[in-house]
């Protein structure tokens, strides 16, 4: 029923944009002919609203992937660089939760590993929201960061690093099969707020599984078998998302192209010195609002990698074709 809700809301916007516009358009013809001013600068605004209500449904239309409309997980891991990277992954952390939450998402902290003196040296968010997956998806990669550091008493330049990953939140009807020989449980205690109670019980849960080796952990409730279940869907998460990038690698050597998309790669720079500048290397989009950006108008860049993702994805179909 949702997913027939969303397709039933998508071609009733379709239909009427395409009424909205040839009655815009009737109602200028008319306007012209009579040489009416007024009623051609009202059909006018409407036809730059019709504008701008068709280039939001242009956006909704690519989100069409498998995982698309699904929540997502977010993972911000701090890069080399000590205290200056760990700070960078603490801004990145309140940029997406800036983005997610002007979009109306709901967003938790599952995980989160402090730095030793600032910062964060990872953090796991998850952001609940309809086509929360399918832009966040866009995000995954390096993000490098140059400035003054207020971490350093000589104010010299810092280049700091951190990855970010996005992976779908799989509901029940997605079937993900994980044996318990592969998988490796330890417990230990949290860290971060949460009173007395942190201090003196192993609630925090990690997961690693061994034949892929990736570790998910959890610890933002008290309860040991709640972060259990939670890491658990987090791994079932990191599987299914696996999966995905495996299909997109495969769509990528058959249209003969490196994809930019995964982890290992630097897909955005943020220059806050000598000059104010974000530019996404994958698609050249820049802004010099660099506090803009940080603050979560994330927007203009995802749209533009979204739709690079698009195309490459209908070029691979029509070489396979």
């Amino acid at each position: 029923m949702k997913e027939r809700r969303r397709l039933d809301e998508a071609v009733t916007g379709y239909k009427t944009l395409e009424q909205d516009l040839a009655d815009t358009i009737e109602l200028i013809e008319l306007a012209e002919l009579e040489d009416d001013e007024e009623v051609l600068g009202e059909a006018e605004a409407s036809l730059r609203a019709l504008q701008a209500n068709a280039a939001r449904r242009r956006l909704e239309s690519m989100l069409s992937g498998e995982a698309d409309q699904l929540d997502s997980y977010l993972e911000i891991h701090a890069g080399a660089g000590g205290t200056e990277s760990q700070d960078w992954a603490s801004m990145l952390v309140r940029m997406y939760s800036r983005w997610a939450e002007a979009r109306g998402y709901k967003v938790t902290l599952i995980e989160e590993s402090g730095g030793e003196e600032a910062g964060i040296k990872s953090a796991t968010l998850q952001i609940a929201g309809e086509n929360a997956y399918g832009w966040l998806k866009t995000e995954s990669g390096v993000h490098r960061l140059v400035r003054i550091s207020p971490f350093d008493s000589s104010a010299r330049r810092h280049t700091s690093f951190a990855s970010v990953g996005a992976f779908p939140v799989i509901d029940d009807s997605i079937e993900i099969e994980i044996e318990d020989k592969d998988l490796r449980i330890d417990t230990y205690r949290a860290s971060g707020a949460g009173g007395q109670h942190v201090n003196r019980t192993d609630s925090a849960v990690r997961i690693t599984h061994i034949p892929t080796n990736i570790v998910v952990q959890c610890q933002n409730d008290r309860s040991q078998h709640k972060n259990r279940a939670t890491a658990m869907g987090m791994l079932k998460a990191r599987l299914y998302e696996r999966e995905l990038q495996l299909r997109e690698e495969k769509a990528a050597a058959m249209r003969g192209a490196q994809t930019d998309i995964g982890w290992g790669h630097q897909i955005r720079s943020y220059v806050l010195h000598p000059y104010q500048m974000v530019k996404d290397l994958r698609t050249s989009v820049e802004t010099s609002n660099t506090q803009g950006v940080l603050d979560g108008a994330l927007d203009d860049f995802m749209a533009a990698a979204l739709a690079q993702r698009v195309g490459e994805d209908n070029e691979a179909e029509d070489g396979a074709s």
